[in-house]
């Protein structure tokens, strides 16, 4: 069965596969890969849960997945793990920038990232860049 290409235009992603990419760049950018064990560690899920997502993130054309050597984004699924963690990094320093401890800011971060249109986010980057 042929992968088919998820690009950003053309595929809404859920919050869920948007934290698992997200989840694979942080983990890919250390030991060059990641596996089940990984990214389950990193979110809280079974190994199990994890392998199930990277086989749908595989058919979208996310990830490349080698049953038992881990996975590694392509380059759609970097691009949107790259944008997804950006989002995440700019409202984490939003968050703190106005009092909110670092451990709620990142726990918050992970659920505003998804909703919050681009110009918001550009705006809010704006803003804490404007404050330091």
């Amino acid at each position: 069965m042929e992968a088919s290409i998820c690009s950003p235009a053309h595929c809404k992603l859920t919050m869920k596969e948007e934290d698992y990419l997200e989840s694979i760049l942080n983990v890919s950018e250390i030991k060059g890969y990641a596996k089940a064990r990984d990214v389950s560690d990193d979110l809280g899920v079974s190994p199990s849960s994890a392998s199930e997502m990277f086989v749908k993130l595989s058919k979208k054309g996310l990830i490349v997945h080698r049953k038992y050597e881990g996975v590694t984004l392509t380059e759609t699924g970097k691009g949107v793990a790259v944008q997804v963690r950006f989002r995440h990094d700019v409202l984490v320093e939003f968050l703190k920038h106005i009092g909110v401890s670092e451990d709620i800011a990142d726990k918050d971060a992970c659920f505003m990232e998804h909703e919050l249109h681009s110009e918001t986010i550009q705006k809010i980057k704006e803003f804490v860049e404007m404050k330091k």
